[in-house]
């Protein structure tokens, strides 16, 4: 089974967020991610919030650091 993640190492900021997600389904990472972005980055969730994120999801597990 393949699993989907996201790393916010791949996206640097001036917050330097070193956070990795991933999980066995893209709406399950998809939530996990919105919820981060907000959370932890300010952004408001919206469709287009959400339809950039599944863009940025990679398929495969986390890379190490």
């Amino acid at each position: 089974m393949s699993r989907y993640y996201i790393d916010c190492r791949d996206y640097p900021s001036d917050s330097k967020c070193t956070v990795a997600l991933s999980a066995d389904t893209k709406e399950e990472l998809l939530e996990a991610a919105v919820q981060h972005a907000s959370q932890v980055h300010g952004h408001q969730d919206s469709p287009e919030l959400r339809d950039q994120m599944l863009k940025m999801f990679n398929e495969g597990e986390t890379p190490a650091s």
